[in-house]
């Protein structure tokens, strides 16, 4: 393994300070990518994009720091990131496949990566980097594999996504600047706490202690069994047809209600204790108001909503409905505020108290986290269009997440036929899993004729 350095090409950050809002303290999560690639990729050329792009973002290179035990800052102190690069000559080709969401039980995607040590960024650092790359060489397939492991701290994977869009583009030769990152984060107000809206945020008022949590996710990863599912754009528009009804209903929203209904039908009854009552969405706030987050900015733009409950928990129609309805009131500006500045008191508190945030433990509730907007593949393709192939490991119990689908093997190449199509993944008991999978079967071969609208 060679290691090295990537210095930014111009000392921009200036030893500059952004102060850390609430919303930014995931201290101890990381943004773990993979992008495999069929043909070399140009060790030198990758290092000078790079350099070029720590230039634009000095946040990558900067530190996290914590003073008087309250005030959280990253410093852009133009340092330079771990670099490694690595030749493997045992395996025969890549070990992924066209699953992009990879289970942490199976390690074998850690090879590929240069892992932040999180627990050296607890209470701050001056010496951890918020971002190291790692570079392998699969000799025998010739694919090349890119591995990045980013802080959560420095920003959510929109943030990341532009990040190493500009890399791919710089790598490109396009050195046209599309937008430049705003860093600066608005700083809430604590006088702003809405008690009403506690039950919408469960995620951040109802805690664990971080022992717990670890341990739900370690068990949960060990006993669960991962459903994985590919739609056609075909398919999707079939289900969004059904959904809509004149509520302006998204793809996602009749995914998700498709998915939420057929688990409700087959697997978790009205009488079962785990029956989904509502779901809640990552939601990304960029966009609403420049004075919020606008769509440049580059930070940790979302937080978590707990829709109303269905009326009828079996109907996709009510439950895209009833899950639209919530985005959209995620949308009025006034409504936003009051919520972002409870997550923020919220996250503070929680991080004082040496806990952790809660997707784990509600019986009732399903969670969205959806990259389905976001073309990874060819957004950091590296000049390879639709050949890039994109993985990130964990998802967990009903928390389902969505991507567009992979390019897949011909035999020959690595190809991609289906642009707007989706991947989604989710753990669910062993005892369930053929009960969905024999349904979602069913409904695909009668082309969803017999889901309750």
């Amino acid at each position: 393994m060679l290691k090295s350095f990537i210095s930014p090409l111009e000392s921009t950050g200036k030893n500059c300070r952004i102060q850390l809002s609430g919303l930014d303290l995931w201290i101890t999560l990381r943004i773990t990518r993979l992008f495999v690639y069929p043909k070399e990729i140009n060790i030198d050329k990758l290092k000078e994009s790079v350099s070029r792009a720590l230039s634009i973002w000095p946040i990558m290179s900067g530190r996290y720091i914590v003073i008087d035990n309250d005030k959280h800052f990253i410093e852009m102190s133009d340092n330079p990131i771990p670099f490694c690069f690595i030749k493997n000559d045992l395996l025969d080709k890549s070990p992924f496949d066209s699953n992009m969401i990879l289970n942490v039980i199976d390690c074998s995607y850690l090879s590929f990566i240069d892992p932040i040590d999180v627990d050296k960024l607890v209470g701050g650092s001056l010496d951890e980097p918020l971002l190291r790359l790692k570079l392998t060489h699969i000799e025998k397939s010739n694919e090349w594999i890119i591995g990045v492991s980013g802080s959560h701290i420095v920003g959510d994977g929109d943030t990341f996504l532009k990040f190493f869009n500009q890399i791919s583009r710089f790598y490109q030769d396009i050195y046209t600047i599309e937008f430049y990152p705003i860093f600066e984060r608005h700083l809430w107000n604590k006088d702003d706490f809405n008690q009403s809206i506690l039950s919408r945020i469960k995620y951040v008022s109802e805690c664990r202690s971080c022992e717990e949590t670890q341990k739900k996710i370690f068990d949960d990863q060990k006993n669960l069994y991962q459903i994985n599912l590919e739609f056609s754009s075909e398919q999707i528009n079939k289900l969004r047809c059904l959904a809509d009804d004149g509520n302006q209903i998204t793809n996602q929203d009749a995914l998700i209600a498709y998915i939420i209904s057929t688990l409700n039908r087959y697997c978790y009854p009205k009488t079962d204790q785990r029956h989904i009552l509502h779901a809640t969405t990552v939601i990304n706030f960029r966009g609403v108001s420049d004075s919020i987050a606008s769509k440049d900015f580059a930070g940790n733009g979302f937080f978590l909503l707990t829709s109303d409950d269905f009326e009828d928990s079996e109907s996709i129609l009510n439950i895209a409905k009833t899950i639209r309805q919530s985005i959209n009131q995620s949308r009025d500006p006034i409504y936003l505020q009051s919520c972002l500045s409870t997550v923020d008191h919220l996250m503070r508190q929680l991080i004082n108290d040496n806990k952790s945030s809660n997707v784990f433990f509600f019986n009732n509730d399903i969670f969205i986290n959806s990259n389905y907007r976001y073309d990874w593949i060819n957004l950091v393709d590296f000049g390879y269009k639709d050949q890039c192939r994109y993985y990130s490991p964990w998802t967990g119990r009903l928390y389902i997440s969505v991507s567009r689908l992979n390019p897949f093997f011909d035999g020959n190449n690595w190809i991609r036929t289906d642009k707007n199509g989706a991947y989604l993944a989710f753990l669910i008991e062993n005892d369930m899993k053929d009960l969905f999978i024999n349904a979602y079967k069913n409904d695909i071969q009668q082309s969803f004729q017999y889901v309750k609208l």
